[in-house]
């Protein structure tokens, strides 16, 4: 009798157990909580994911995750990520369970240096069970004690690592977890419960239902926390990223990783309604196949294109927005009709009119100075013979009406002129071009290219001439593949030759730090970004290109004029087979080259850039070693050289 009833008993007990179970899964109303409305309003990037556990060993096993890990700095940058990951490998089959559960890991800066990672897991129904939160002391042994406390009316349970010193913060809150190693992104989180703003923001939430559910997870960039994030490892102030940061609003992406180790990621982008000038008019004025790396040469580091169906379409968006501003529209007419009362011409008629369908940026590896950065404006031109035409005006005009006496220069068959009109493009382009300031400029092929430095045009007519363009390179053109055709902007870099170029400016202390980190750097070969017009929004793609073998180009060997040691043994005629110069200043009326030590190695008089009158060249103890006399670019007269006591061993006649 005691047997059945204990029987009969146990019976009861696993049918309420179980009518507990049916209730809490089936038949309990559902309340569930969305995790984004547990995310605090300040995280810069969030990563979220339906197959957390899966996805997260795609990752860690690929090829791109082992060789970053070897880097100190990316080590202890993903820390916190590598915490979770132990959890998850010691507790595998328990994650298992739990990953069909959306996972959400965001980072917010917690201080100006420092940064956090804050973790919202969804556990759907299986939250209320009481018994999961006595589930966690399993996970735990000696190492670990587990204490708790109230913050505003929700539990937080702190889990203390003896080994590591360190505490991971918990709660539950409805069907979420949430978890931190900082305390304050937990607190943040419950009172994001009690009034959501992320989760509630309308910008963002317009890019959250644009995403697909597909690929491995995705990622959503907050621009507005962006330029914090950055001074985390940058003290210097930084334009771009402060542009960034005040026209984009939010990027959505769904991420992948292939078997070639290319990382893609697709997605969109809303900008800001404050800042968003130039934004906006790409937005309205279609898009263009990009052309420019025909004439960009294979040298380039940088490489920014912005297209439109049109560029004047564009510059009557462009100005129509500036409306909306009365001050900033005001002073910007200004700017520009002063111009065109000054030197009497038309910039609709004159500049706006032959401009096509693409304009860029190009950054390039100098071939002549290793301590210089390149930048060209590039103009793709609707009609060549216009351009000219119209260019040709402007710079008549100049000449009446300015000081400026420059005569252009011919170098290989390409004219290079002086457009003396100083802060023109900041007036027609916006800031992003202030920096072409009274620039040279040349054709090249459909192009009109623009440059503070006259050596820049030089280099680029003399790879477009030899066929090292950009277009020509093969990995390049198999990268460039993987975007589309036509877009409004479009950036992409090599990075090897944007790192050489970004290093060869830095300070010290910063080269030595860029030299240690190189092969974590440049192993992502090449990366570009794309937007292209899509209803309000920007449809976005981001491509990452990864590779262990080091990718460093050879290194550009520079030229210098041919200087003989100080020697007067084997003195043959090829002392007077001289280099080229690369003046900066093609108005110049002389050219000094210095030896280390401050004494002159040569000097030469110049005409229009040309080397043209006297040339003399020195020992380094200041003793003429040569002399000679060119006449446009060309060595003429007796040329005689000398020995360091002044005695003449060789002429020649040119």
């Amino acid at each position: 009798m005691t047997k059945k009833r204990m029987l009969y008993g146990f019976l009861t007990f696993l049918v309420i157990y179980l009518c507990y179970l049916a209730y809490i899964f089936i038949l309990s109303p559902k309340t569930n909580l969305q995790s984004i409305y547990l995310i605090p309003k300040d995280a810069v990037f969030i990563i979220e994911s339906d197959k957390p556990v899966e996805s997260w060993a795609k990752v860690s096993e690929s090829e791109v995750w082992q060789h970053l890990q070897q880097n100190n700095y990316f080590a202890n940058l993903t820390e916190n990520i590598q915490k979770v990951d132990t959890v998850f490998n010691d507790n595998h089959r328990l994650f298992e369970f739990f990953d069909d559960r959306s996972l959400f890991i965001s980072i917010h800066m917690i201080s100006k240096r420092d940064y956090g990672i804050f973790y919202v897991l969804d556990l759907k129904r299986i939250a209320k069970l009481n018994l999961l939160k006595t589930y966690i002391n399993t996970l735990l042994n000696d190492n670990f004690t587990m204490s708790k406390r109230t913050y505003h009316g929700q539990e937080i349970l702190e889990i203390y690592d003896r080994k590591s010193k360190e505490t991971i913060y918990l709660a539950f809150i409805k069907n979420q977890l949430v978890a931190s190693y900082t305390h304050t992104l937990v607190e943040a989180s419950i009172d994001q419960y009690q009034e959501p703003i992320l989760g509630r923001d309308l910008n963002f939430l317009e890019i959250n239902s644009k995403i697909g559910y597909e690929d491995l997870f995705r990622l959503y960039l907050q621009y507005d926390f962006l330029d914090e994030y950055y001074h985390r490892f940058s003290t210097e102030p930084n334009e771009w990223v402060d542009r960034v940061s005040e026209n984009l609003l939010f990027s959505g992406f769904h991420m992948n990783l292939d078997e070639n180790n290319t990382i893609t990621a697709d997605g969109f982008t809303n900008i800001s309604a404050d800042n968003h000038n130039y934004l906006a008019a790409l937005q309205r004025s279609g898009k263009a196949e990009r052309g420019v790396p025909q004439i960009a040469t294979d040298r380039t580091a940088l490489y920014v294109s912005y297209g439109f169906d049109s560029f004047k379409e564009f510059y009557a968006n462009f100005e129509g927005i500036k409306k909306q501003n009365p001050e900033q529209f005001e002073n910007y007419t200004q700017g520009l009709q002063k111009v065109e009362k000054f030197l009497k011409i038309d910039v609709q008629e004159n500049f706006v009119s032959w401009i096509g369908d693409e304009i860029a940026l190009v950054q390039i590896q100098s071939k002549i100075e290793t301590r210089k950065n390149e930048m060209a404006l590039v103009l793709k031109t609707n009609d060549l013979e216009e351009a000219k035409r119209n260019l040709d005006f402007v710079l008549k005009q100049i000449k009446k009406k300015t000081p400026v006496k420059f005569k252009a220069i011919t170098y290989k068959e390409h004219q290079i002129n002086f457009l003396s009109i100083k802060g023109f493009f900041k007036l027609l382009l916006g800031n992003r071009f202030k920096s072409f300031d009274k620039p040279y400029f040349t054709q090249i092929g459909a192009y009109v290219v623009f440059s503070n430095n006259p050596n820049t045009l030089k280099g680029m007519i003399e790879d477009y001439l030899a066929g090292n363009t950009l277009s020509a390179v093969p990995e390049y053109q198999s990268f460039n593949t993987k975007f589309k055709k036509e877009s409004s902007l479009f950036a992409y870099s090599n990075v090897p030759l944007l790192f050489d170029n970004l290093k060869s400016i830095a300070d010290g202390e910063m080269r030595i730090d860029m030299q240690k980190n190189k092969d974590f750097i440049v192993c992502f070969q090449q990366v570009g970004f794309q937007l292209t017009p899509e209803d309000e929004l920007f449809e976005s793609r981001l491509v990452v290109n990864f590779s262990k073998v080091d990718p460093t180009p050879t290194k550009i060997e520079i030229s210098k004029p041919k200087i003989q040691k100080d020697t007067e043994t084997a003195i043959s005629d090829s002392v007077f087979d001289l280099k080229p110069i690369y003046p900066d200043d093609l108005t110049a009326n002389e050219f000094v080259k210095n030896y280390s030590n401050g004494n002159i190695r040569f000097e030469v008089e110049l005409k229009d850039g040309l080397k043209h009158g006297r040339y003399r060249e020195f020992y380094k103890n200041g003793a003429e070693r040569m002399t000679g006399k060119f006449r446009k670019d060309k060595q003429v007269g007796t040329w005689r050289y000398y020995d360091s006591e002044g005695n003449q061993l060789l002429k020649k006649k040119f």
